[in-house]
């Protein structure tokens, strides 16, 4: 006879807190303590002081919280992409049914390996010069358009928007949409970018539609781990950054959160709402500093008002009545015809004295020196006399010249035979040399 088989036990039924204890019991006893070596991700630190991070590798991922009291001893600021070691328990937070690691403890044990490859990028672009701060611009004071670089589906995107439409309503803003994160975001932005940058040369769109002019592009995501925000430490982004024709401003995360764009972009903004109060100083600044300036002005053109109507008051005290200007005018014309006339009359009175006085001089003046000539010519008459050569020859002498009228001084000067001429003081004689002797 074959005997019936006993039904099988009946599960014992839970109550699903008892079940969440019993489990954090069982890990209790089997594993605890526990130290656990992984990449952090998805780090963040709430306004209580406590961390909250998931310790990950290539087989797993694991959910960690660390108390405020063991956040305080750390010597490092954790952060995305770190390798580290964490000790403490493993245990259930049977509020949610999760299994939790509470870190008593962590230290650094190396770089993860995607912030070592971002750290490897960062030292490659840096050493070409992509960071040079002498590249950087500043960014327009009042720019006439705003470029505007998200994914449609971002909270980034109503951020900025709503800052922007906040300060500067008045404003054109062109959003050209772009991936921001996953395997497909690098290219996307890219693409997005030299879109904008076409746009910012003032290159017409394919459709033949006027867009404004863009001064400034803003390139934002939210906040995210470093898986997340990966898309951002992209090489062909970053040298893309770079060939911005205009600034550029990267917001991308938040404020602790850092990526090759940041350093690429000519300002890196802590977080996208911050990027875009960089870019839009609000109207009412700009209001207020018109307000100003108008009541400087006005000010100003009151001052000129005023100095031309005291000008004006000084000038009327100094011509008072046309009349009695006239009048002045008039005396002080008669007082100088009055002193013309007299300077003339003395001028004339002088001129008649030396006239007369020179007439009264003029003939004895002339006289005396007719008579002084006389005598200086009959002086010179008689020594002119004296110097006469016929008064020599009257007294026996002769003028003896050659056949050529050169005078004979010398009987070195005659030779035998030659003729000569006498000049004697009634007449000539002429001679012929017959023995020329020296005395």
């Amino acid at each position: 006879m074959f005997e019936s088989p006993q039904p099988a036990a009946a599960p014992r039924i839970w109550e699903v807190g008892a079940l969440c204890r019993a489990i954090a019991d069982a890990l209790e006893a089997r594993f605890n303590p526990v130290a656990v070596r992984g990449e952090i991700t998805g780090f963040s630190r709430a306004s209580s002081g406590h961390c909250y991070f998931s310790i990950k590798d290539a087989n797993g991922q694991l959910r960690c919280a660390m108390f405020r009291r063991a956040a305080g001893l750390l010597d490092f600021s954790p952060r995305d992409g770190e390798l580290v070691e964490v000790r403490g328990r493993l245990g259930v937070y049977e509020a949610r049914g999760d299994l939790q690691f509470i870190v008593e403890s962590m230290q650094r044990a190396g770089q993860g390996a995607l912030f070592e490859q971002f750290l490897r990028l960062k030292a490659q672009l840096e050493g070409e010069g992509l960071f040079d701060p002498r590249r950087k611009r500043p960014l327009p004071v009042q720019p006439r358009g705003i470029g505007l670089i998200t994914s449609l589906g971002a909270a980034a995107l109503h951020d900025v928007v709503t800052a922007l439409r906040r300060r500067v309503p008045h404003i054109p803003v062109v959003l050209i949409p772009a991936q921001v994160q996953g395997a497909a975001a690098p290219q996307s932005m890219v693409t997005a970018l030299r879109q904008m940058y076409a746009l910012a040369e003032g290159e017409a769109p394919a459709d033949g539609e006027t867009t404004p002019v863009v001064d400034v592009i803003l390139l934002v995501r939210g906040g995210g781990s470093m898986e997340d925000l990966w898309a951002f430490n992209d090489e062909q982004l970053a040298r893309t950054i770079v060939q911005s024709p205009v600034p550029l401003v990267s917001g991308v995360g938040h404020e602790t959160d850092f990526t090759i764009a940041d350093f690429c972009a000519d300002l890196r903004a802590p977080t996208p709402t911050a990027a875009a109060e960089l870019v839009a100083q609000p109207r009412e600044v700009w209001l207020g500093a018109l307000d100003l300036l108008a009541d400087r002005l006005e000010s100003a053109v009151q001052r000129q008002i005023d100095l031309r109507h005291q000008r004006l008051d000084q000038a009327a005290q100094r011509l008072g009545r046309p009349s009695g200007l006239a009048a002045r005018e008039q005396l002080r014309l008669a007082r100088c015809a009055q002193r013309l006339r007299h300077g003339m009359l003395l001028n004339l009175e002088r001129l008649t004295l030396k006239h007369k006085a020179l007439e009264a001089d003029f003939a004895q003046k002339t006289a005396r020196h007719i008579a002084l000539q006389s005598d200086r010519l009959e002086r010179a008459r008689m020594q002119l006399e004296l110097l006469n050569p016929h008064l020599v020859l009257q007294r026996g002498y002769a003028l003896l010249t050659d056949s050529h009228g050169h005078a004979v001084t010398s009987v070195g000067q005659a030779r035998l035979g030659d003729a000569l001429r006498a000049t004697l003081a009634d007449g000539v004689l002429d001679v012929t040399v017959d023995q020329p002797r020296l005395l």
